[in-house]
């Protein structure tokens, strides 16, 4: 039957429809993720500087008040701004390119791109001025200017409007799909908006009606236990919401640009869930060493600390069996022969295999840390900044560098620049990040305290941690660089003039891929209902004793 003219109208403006929500979806996820990268770049620097300030070695730059100011804003920028922007952009992307429809509401995304770039921009005015150096856990009784508070606020509420954003598409396709499974990736990427809205409540509270009175003047006195319980709620499960988008890549994309199939959808599932479940009632490992909690209720997060480190078992079994697939599929033999058939060419696939093995030795790190006994070792030393640069910086950054070599072809439309710099850039920050790492961990052992701008001890202790700084400076040295290629290479790739060959978004497909899966692995109510009794559980009664059993300083806090 042949077309008539009123259908093939019809067909037009249906595709320029589609190419209008494509295009506000790319603008959504490029203006965030650009947001996030601009501060990376501003953050590596006042890394570089940190290092170089506590070695003593360079007395002109030697000031406490720089460094502090230098300290706190490269922890704010580099722990919050950057991930949670960049996990907004990438959650965008992903929405509308998994998902196939059409956009929820573009006007309450901007809207909060908006409200977080505000904040963001107040907090980082205060921290550069040297009004907010209390560091990125902002612990008080040290106090910053309420701008930095409010700052912080706007900040956490503008983030908001993308973790609802990404659980109302999830829920609008599962409408229009029952039945089906959400893809994968999308799931993950809900599941780590749920979990970014519980994690950040404790720090809101806290910011809300501790920080931002007390810093106005509305309130003489707040209670720092209090405080330090409520920051605890959010200080390690924003370890995972950092790590999600980096498994997401693994789960998702990595497996396809290897060339193969990702081993079990469903084992993606179970670890997301996992990681969701376990990842947020956990904080008061953060507190073993603070009197306000009993050792009972230490206890309890101890053993769930431990718990949360099985979904990351599963995540590197999975990627790694779905990297052997690959590697087999290529013609690898024998044991170990796969290994040298993978596309170590590939940026994906190059940043996956250099993210596993910093993986596995910075988790090794945190089982450490999660333990008591342990702990009190390390506590306060070099050892902890150590560990999560090594997770974070590490494990999970360089991630974020892969998904944008991923990305932004497919939104610019435009070929990446130069994929030999791109892989160049990822074995410098691989590199960087193990010179600056490794010799932290050992000075950490030796005593060397965190956050501290010089070394004010005996001498010959002092002294004997030079080497290892010395070290460290020529790490900070590979990793400001490496960001700086980053950067250009993906401004590059904006004003390339080849186009890219194939610009459409494709994720990878499990080996037996599920046209089902059980309701709980496809789903967010159960899940959030569990973490509720999870969290009245863990939190319920360490939290309400600042009020009703006279803790020192709930009194004066509460009159």
């Amino acid at each position: 039957m042949a077309t008539t003219a009123e259908e093939i109208r019809g067909m037009s403006a249906e595709g320029a429809a589609d190419r209008d929500d494509a295009r506000t979806s790319h603008r959504l996820a490029l203006w965030n993720m650009w947001v996030g990268f601009a501060t990376l770049v501003a953050a590596l620097p006042l890394g570089l500087y940190q290092i170089a300030v506590r070695s003593g070695l360079f007395p002109a730059i030697q000031s406490d008040s720089v460094y502090a100011a230098a300290l706190s804003t490269h922890g704010v920028l580099m722990a919050y701004v950057l991930s949670i922007f960049f996990l907004m952009g990438f959650g965008y992307h992903t929405a509308f390119h998994s998902l196939k429809q059409k956009p929820w509401s573009p006007a309450f995304a901007w809207t909060g791109f908006w409200v977080a770039t505000i904040g963001t921009l107040l907090a980082a005015s205060a921290l550069l001025t040297n009004r907010a150096s209390v560091m990125y856990t902002f612990y008080p009784p040290e106090m910053a200017d309420a701008s930095f508070y409010i700052g912080v606020a706007l900040f956490v509420i503008g983030s908001w409007f993308w973790a609802v954003n990404m659980i109302v598409e999830m829920t609008r396709w599962k409408k229009a799909n029952p039945g089906r499974a959400v893809p994968l990736i999308m799931f993950g990427t809900a599941i780590n908006a749920l979990l970014w809205l519980w994690t950040s409540v404790g720090a809101a509270l806290e910011v809300l009606f501790q920080l931002i009175p007390v810093s106005l003047g509305w309130m003489d006195t707040l209670d720092p236990g209090m405080a330090r319980t409520l920051f605890s709620w959010t200080l390690h499960g924003i370890v995972y919401v950092w790590l999600i988008p980096a498994y997401l890549v693994m789960y998702s994309i990595l497996p396809r640009e290897a060339g193969g199939r990702l081993f079990s959808d469903e084992l993606g599932r179970v670890a997301f869930v996992m990681l969701f479940l376990f990842s947020v009632p956990i904080g008061f490992h953060h507190l073993y060493m603070d009197p306000q909690q009993a050792a009972g209720w230490k206890l309890l997060h101890m053993l769930g600390t431990f718990i949360v480190a099985v979904p990351t078992f599963i995540t590197g079994f999975t990627i790694i069996a779905s990297l052997e697939i690959s590697g087999r599929l290529r013609g690898g033999k024998g044991l170990f022969g796969w290994i040298a058939k993978l596309k170590w060419d590939n940026p994906v696939v190059l940043a996956g295999i250099l993210s596993l093995l910093m993986l596995t030795i910075g988790g090794f790190g945190g089982v450490i840390n999660a333990s008591y006994a342990m702990n009190s070792t390390i506590h306060n030393t070099g050892w902890v900044p150590a560990h999560f640069h090594l997770i974070y910086g590490g494990t999970t950054v360089i991630m974020y560098f892969a998904a944008a070599y991923w990305a932004w072809p497919k939104i610019t439309r435009r070929q990446l620049w130069s994929k030999p710099l791109a892989n160049l850039q990822l074995w410098m920050w691989f590199a960087g990040m193990w010179i600056v790492t490794a010799p932290w961990h050992i000075i950490g052992l030796m005593g060397q305290p965190r956050r501290t701008s010089d070394q004010p001890y005996d001498s010959m202790i002092a002294d004997s941690w030079v080497p290892y700084e010395m070290v460290m400076i020529f790490g900070s040295v590979l990793l400001v660089l490496s960001g700086l290629l980053f950067i250009a290479n993906l401004v590059m790739t904006h004003r390339n003039r080849t186009a890219e060959p194939d610009p459409t978004p494709r994720y990878a497909v499990a080996v037996h891929q599920p046209l089902a899966v059980p309701k709980l692995l496809n789903s967010l109510g159960f899940w959030s209902l569990a973490m509720t009794a999870y969290m009245l559980l863990s939190y319920g009664y360490p939290i309400l004793q600042f009020f009703f059993l006279g803790t020192p300083g709930s009194m004066e806090w509460g009159q």
